[in-house]
C-alpha cells in the first residue's frame, strides 16, 4: 500500500509546474470542475479552464500547501492537493476585471489514480475569492473572516506520511455525529471531535471561523437554520487519509432543501439543492485542529436561478 501511495504521488509530481494533466491522464479521464466550467474531458480542461486562467495570469504559479494520498472504503486510490493559483492578474478572467497586481485563488484538486494514470479529477476553484480581490463582490457579506487562508499550522502539508486509519475514523465519526443531530450539535458533542481553538477555513463568501463557538456562530447555525434537512452523501463520496490528514471528495457531497433562515442572505422557499464541498482535515491529539473547506457557491446560486457572474459583471461595469 505504501508503494501505491508513493507511486500515485510521483505520477502527479510534475503537475505543479507544467499544469500538464494530459501527460498523466487516461484517455477517458473525466474532469469535474466548479461552475461555470462543469464536467469536461482533459483537453477541454487544459484549453478552456486552465488556458483561460493562464491567459489572465501570464506568470501563473500553482502552489501546493497540502498533498495526501490513500485508499477510500472501496479500495480506490486518491490523491488530494490543496493550495493556490497565483500571479499577476493581468487580463480578464470570466469577466472578472484584472487588478494588474498579485492575486491568488484557492483550489482543492482530487485525483483518482490507477496504474499511475489519473482516471478522474474533481476540483473546486474559489472563484468568488478572485472577485473579492478585484473589488467586484456580488454576494452578501461573509460572516467569517475573509483573508488569504494559510497552509497547516504545523507546516508539514507536503511531508505527510503514515497510516491514516485513525485520522479517518475520527473524521468519519464526527461527520456521523453532525448528520445525526438536526438541531446543530451541542458544544459538548463538538468538543469530542474538535479542538477548542480549531480553525475552519471556509470559501470566500463564508470565511474563516475560529474555535467551536466561532464555527457555530459564523457558519453552522446559519447553515443548519436554512437547511435543517441536509444529508451528507458520505457513502457516495471518497474519504481517505494519510498520517494526520484526511480528505473527502464527492460530486455532489450533500443534498438539502433551503427551507428556512437566510443562509448567505438567501431566503428559504423550499428549493431543492445539491452541494459540492471538497475538504481537508488535520488531526492533532485525537481531535480536528484545522479544516480546509471549498464549496461551489456559484453552483448553489445557479440552482437558485441567480447568475453570480452576470451580477458581478454589472458591478464591474
Amino acid at each position: 500500500m505504501t508503494e501505491k501511495i508513493s507511486s500515485a504521488k510521483r505520477a502527479l509530481s510534475g503537475i505543479g509546474t507544467r499544469f500538464a494533466l494530459s501527460d498523466i491522464a487516461s484517455p477517458d479521464c473525466v474532469v469535474r470542475l466548479a461552475h461555470p466550467f462543469e464536467t469536461m474531458d482533459v483537453s477541454a480542461y487544459e484549453a478552456q479552464a486552465l488556458g483561460a486562467l493562464a491567459r489572465a495570469f501570464p506568470d501563473l504559479e500553482r502552489r501546493v500547501t497540502i498533498e495526501i494520498a490513500g485508499q477510500d472504503a472501496r479500495g480506490e486510490l486518491w490523491v488530494g492537493q490543496a493550495g493556490y493559483y497565483c500571479g499577476v492578474f493581468d487580463q480578464h478572467f470570466l469577466d472578472i476585471p484584472p487588478t494588474r497586481r498579485m492575486a491568488a485563488m484557492r483550489f482543492h484538486d482530487f485525483f483518482q489514480v490507477d496504474s499511475e494514470k489519473v482516471i478522474q479529477m474533481q476540483s473546486l476553484w474559489d472563484l468568488p475569492e478572485v472577485m473579492m480581490q478585484a473589488g467586484v463582490w456580488p454576494l452578501s457579506p461573509s460572516l467569517g473572516r475573509e483573508w488569504q487562508v494559510p497552509g497547516p499550522a504545523t507546516q508539514d502539508g507536503l511531508r505527510v506520511s503514515g497510516d491514516g486509519v485513525a485520522a479517518v475514523a475520527i473524521v468519519d465519526e464526527m461527520l456521523g455525529a453532525l448528520g445525526n443531530d438536526p438541531s446543530g450539535t451541542p458544544s459538548d458533542v463538538m468538543a469530542r471531535y474538535w479542538h477548542s481553538h480549531c480553525s475552519w477555513y471556509g470559501p470566500a463568501g463564508i470565511g474563516t471561523c475560529r474555535g467551536i463557538e466561532g464555527f457555530r456562530r459564523h457558519h453552522q447555525a446559519p447553515f443548519l437554520g436554512g437547511m435543517p434537512d441536509r444529508v451528507g452523501l458520505i457513502d457516495q463520496g471518497h474519504l481517505f487519509g494519510e498520517g494526520n490528514y484526511v480528505g473527502f471528495t464527492a460530486w455532489p457531497g450533500m443534498a438539502l432543501t433551503l427551507s428556512g433562515g437566510t443562509w448567505l442572505g438567501l431566503p428559504g422557499a423550499g428549493q431543492k439543492l445539491d452541494m459540492r464541498s471538497l475538504d481537508f482535515w488535520r488531526i492533532e491529539d485525537g481531535r480536528i485542529a484545522e479544516n480546509w473547506v471549498l464549496v461551489d457557491l456559484l453552483h448553489v446560486y445557479h440552482q437558485l436561478g441567480t447568475d453570480v457572474l452576470a451580477r458581478m459583471k454589472e458591478i464591474a461595469n
